[in-house]
């Protein structure tokens, strides 16, 4: 099974949906992230995923493009830009879209960018959890 994740830049909320897929469909499916541009991968991703112990500092960012001849199961857009901006893809994949507030745009106290962090982290931790419950694992067994 192939799933791509999808955002804008795909340096933050992407690049978070990445390294819980794979945390929590294991070996069950082949987990990519792109974005519609490229914009490296976000060092406060990297530092927040970190805190839950996931490690995506050998993530890349990718532009779409370079899956088109992938055949995806699933394309999981992750804001509301990359929805709109989507190309169409080839093939059968089912599209599901959850807008998750962009972290890397907040401006305030250290705090207050940390919190907003591990909010979208954690949102994006239980949407993974769950889609990879209801959609990969029940569909390897």
């Amino acid at each position: 099974m192939n799933i791509l994740v999808l955002c804008t830049g795909n340096s933050c909320r992407s690049q978070m949906a990445e390294g819980y897929l794979k945390h929590f469909a294991k070996d069950n499916a082949k987990i990519y992230s792109a974005g519609v541009e490229t914009h490296g991968v976000n060092p406060r991703a990297i530092a927040i995923m970190k805190e839950d112990n996931i490690d995506i500092t050998n993530h890349t960012s990718n532009n779409l493009e370079e899956y088109l001849d992938v055949n995806f199961d699933y394309i999981l857009t992750v804001c509301d830009n990359a929805k709109e901006r989507c190309p169409f893809f080839p093939g059968k994949a089912e599209r599901l879209h959850y807008n998750f507030f962009d972290p890397s745009k907040i401006e305030g106290t250290e705090e207050e960018i940390h919190a907003a962090f591990e909010k979208t982290r954690n949102e994006i931790k239980t949407y993974c959890q769950d889609f990879v419950t209801k959609n990969v694992l029940r569909a390897s067994h």
